[in-house]
C-alpha cells in the first residue's frame, strides 16, 4: 500500500503595521477599489501551495480588514516590533514563536508578501514556491530584478574625493567601462521572498546563507509615496484585465 507524500505546510505572512509616515494608514488605503492589504491576502489565498494566510499587525483596524478579506490575524504584534526602523526578523520571529507556543504550529516554508507591492501574478508566487521546494538545501529565496543603474558606476564621497562603491578584479577603472562589459548584478525587489522557519528561529536571520535567486522579468510596482498610487492603480486594473502593465507607459501617463 502506497501513501501519498505529505503536502508541504506553507505559511504566507503579510506584515502590515499601522504606522506609516509616507502615506498615513497606507495598508488600509483604498487602491483601485480595495484596501491595499487585500491584494496580498487574495493572492495568497489563490495560491495552490499556500496552506495558511496570516497578517501580522499592531493595529485593530488592519486586523479587522485582514479577517474580512479571508486572512487570519490571531495576535497583535507588540509595538516594539512595529516601529519605522523595526527589522523584518523581529516580525517573523514573533509570529513563528507565537504560533509555535500557542498552537504547536510549524510550517515548512514562510512566504513573505509585502502589502506595498500589490501588483503580482499568483502564477509567479507559485513558481517561486516550487523553486524553493525543489531546492531543499536552500535557506531562502529572494526575488530579484536587473537594476536600471549598475552599482559599478556608483560612488561614495570620502573626505573631499569620490571613491567607487565597487571594484572589479583586474579592471583599473570599471566605472569608465561600458555597462555591458561589467558583471551582471540584480537588486532585491520585494515581489516575493521565501524563508525556512529554522533560519529565522534558530539562526536569527531572514535569508541565511544559501539564497536561491528568483528573477522577475516584469515591471515591479511598489507604493511608498502618494505619487506612486496612480501608477499602481492603473497597473492593478491592467492586470485584472488579463494584461501585464507596461511600466514606461504608466510613467508617461502619470509623471511625478
Amino acid at each position: 500500500m502506497t501513501t501519498e507524500p505529505r503536502r508541504p505546510e506553507v505559511l504566507a505572512l503579510i506584515p502590515a503595521r499601522g504606522g506609516s509616515k509616507g502615506i498615513p494608514r497606507k495598508n488600509v488605503r483604498i487602491v483601485a477599489g480595495k484596501p491595499l492589504l487585500a491584494y496580498s491576502i487574495q493572492q495568497a489565498l489563490s495560491s495552490q501551495y499556500i496552506t495558511r494566510t496570516m497578517v501580522s499587525t499592531d493595529d485593530a483596524e488592519i486586523a479587522e480588514v485582514a479577517r474580512r478579506f479571508g486572512a487570519e490575524a490571531p495576535f497583535m504584534r507588540p509595538p516594539e516590533f512595529a516601529q519605522d526602523l523595526s527589522p523584518d526578523i523581529d516580525t517573523f520571529r514573533h509570529a513563528l514563536e507565537w504560533l509555535r507556543d500557542h498552537e504547536g504550529y510549524a510550517c515548512d516554508l514562510v512566504v513573505h508578501l509585502r502589502p506595498t507591492g500589490p501588483v503580482r501574478r499568483v502564477e509567479l508566487i507559485d513558481e517561486a514556491i516550487r523553486t524553493m521546494l525543489n531546492h531543499p538545501e536552500a535557506d531562502s529565496l529572494r526575488s530579484v530584478s536587473r537594476p536600471v543603474q549598475t552599482p559599478y558606476k556608483m560612488w561614495r564621497i570620502v573626505g573631499e574625493y569620490l571613491e567607487p562603491l565597487l571594484t572589479v578584479e583586474g579592471v583599473v577603472e570599471p566605472y569608465c567601462m561600458p555597462r555591458q562589459s561589467l558583471p551582471e548584478v540584480f537588486w532585491q525587489n520585494g515581489y516575493v521572498d521565501i524563508v525556512r522557519p529554522h533560519v529565522v528561529l534558530e539562526r536569527g536571520m531572514m535569508c541565511g546563507h544559501n539564497i536561491v535567486p528568483f528573477v522577475i522579468r516584469e515591471p515591479v510596482f511598489e507604493i511608498d509615496y502618494e505619487d506612486s498610487i496612480a501608477h499602481v492603480e492603473e497597473a492593478l486594473l491592467t492586470l485584472q484585465r488579463g494584461q501585464w502593465p507596461d511600466a514606461e507607459q504608466l510613467w508617461e501617463r502619470h509623471p511625478v
